[in-house]
């Protein structure tokens, strides 16, 4: 989480227009896997004047365990700190930024990405020294490092030490006592305890070419790009693909945690289940996403911010990983609304349970959806995302692919999946914001009383 983030675009859903071209009409991703298994994905895109060079790594805070968790973020921050080949820093990322780039990093719960955009006369330039940076890391300044870490788990806690960050608190409820429910980057404490030889075997672990991926999109060659790429990784040890527990069953609800803290707005997160991507019902909670946020004309800000003016940010996400996810609405609003607010958020999620969504609303879904990723067509930071990630992921899928998936859904699956979905007993709900008993027992009150069946 040090600097950044890919354009990786994962979400979205749509049916095309009539006449329109189809993706395959693109071509189609190239796949090798080197000797040592590091997979390299290279997505030519011959109209774009930028490249995209991604290095995914399957380790996350889901693969460590509790005492160190935080250290794969640990250890993405201290990549940057310096390697065999550039231990000056400034000089490795004045190499990188010379050639049109700029060296940013990534941690999530089950995977890391290590990426820059890149100039295309260029590419070996990038891959150079993220392949040193990975493979040859000095692992200095940990305790500068350290320092910056523990500021950055500021944000995320009070002044106390309490988490008030919504995000956290709904994992570590819906995933109790797994490892999707740990925090990215960890604990004071357990920061705090992290040393040299617990980065060294968390390297040595999961940075294999076994467990990486390597994805290159823009106007590039394959074969140059397979050819650099067995240059700067082909060194790497294979090692062995990353293995994690499987996921807990959701948990029963309604469950409500109301997190007391002192701000102008109170945040809340309802979170429900969503299987991963290569689930055959991934598409009809894809269109169930859009359904709700896809736009002012969708559901969720038009009937609870455009009509009833109750809050300002309100949002639906599908948050996925490889073998579990969650449709999560989350918003802000004032202390005295939050629980008008879960009651008409409810309203909406249960209208789609009781009544098929019209065939227009879910053609301009599945349009949309189709045009999104039309549109990622003009990014190479959004091809390799895709590619890289889905890859990473173990659900590698074409854009075709996905949209004919997508188009495929009807009201009939829309209002089957918002019946299994959107039920009280599967929610999970977080409230942050002032209040005590009293708002508490508003809270309360609101989720007993919803219309969620």
């Amino acid at each position: 989480m040090r600097r950044g983030r890919t354009g990786a675009a994962r979400a979205g859903g749509s049916r095309a227009a009539a006449g329109a071209r189809r993706f395959d009409d693109w071509g189609t991703a190239a796949r090798t896997v080197l000797g040592n298994g590091l997979r390299v994905i290279t997505v030519p895109a011959a109209g774009l004047h930028s490249a995209m060079i991604a290095l995914y790594v399957r380790a996350g805070s889901r693969h460590e365990a509790p005492a160190v968790n935080g250290v794969s973020h640990f250890l993405e921050h201290l990549f940057f700190r310096g390697s065999a080949g550039w231990p000056d820093t400034v000089a490795m990322n004045a190499a990188v930024e010379s050639a049109g780039g700029n060296l940013n990093g990534i941690t999530a719960r089950d995977h890391g990405c290590y990426y820059t955009p890149i100039h295309p006369e260029e590419v070996a330039t990038g891959l150079a020294v993220l392949g040193d940076m990975i493979r040859r890391p000095l692992f200095r300044e940990m305790d500068v490092e350290r320092e910056v870490i523990l500021e950055e788990i500021l944000d995320e806690v009070d002044a106390t030490g309490r988490d008030i960050d919504s995000d956290n608190l709904v994992k570590r409820i819906a995933f109790a006592g797994h490892g999707l429910g740990l925090k990215i980057a960890g604990t004071a404490e357990t920061i705090r305890g992290i040393d040299l030889r617990a980065v060294r075997r968390h390297h040595a672990r999961f940075y294999t070419g076994e467990n990486l991926v390597l994805c290159v999109a823009g106007p590039v060659r394959e074969a140059q790009v397979r050819a650099l790429a067995e240059e700067h990784f082909g060194a790497l040890p294979r090692g062995r693909r990353s293995r994690a527990a499987r996921p807990p069953p959701w948990p029963r609800g309604p469950v409500l945690e109301h997190v007391t803290h002192d701000d102008a707005q109170s945040e809340f997160s309802l979170a429900f289940p969503c299987p991963p991507e290569q689930h055959p019902d991934y598409p009809i909670h894809l269109c169930l996403r859009r359904v709700l946020d896809d736009g002012l004309s969708s559901r969720l800000p038009f009937e609870v911010v455009e009509r009833r003016g109750l809050a300002y940010a309100l949002h639906a996400g599908i948050d996925t990983f490889a073998d579990a996810g969650m449709l999560v609405v989350d918003g802000a609003c004032a202390p005295a609304k939050v629980s008008r607010v879960v009651e008409e958020v409810a309203r909406v999620l249960a209208r789609l349970v009781e009544e098929p969504v019209p065939g227009e609303e879910l053609l301009r879904v599945q349009r949309r959806h189709r045009m999104t990723l039309a549109f990622s067509l003009d990014s190479a930071a959004e091809l390799a995302g895709w590619y890289g990630s889905g890859e990473v992921m173990a659900a590698p899928e074409g854009f075709e692919e996905r949209c004919r998936r997508v188009e495929r859904v009807t009201p009939a699956d829309l209002q089957r999946v918002a019946s299994e979905t959107f039920r009280k007993d599967r929610l999970v709900a977080v409230v942050v914001g002032p209040g005590g008993v009293r708002r508490r027992r508003e809270l309360e009150r609101a989720v007993s009383r919803c219309a969620l069946g």
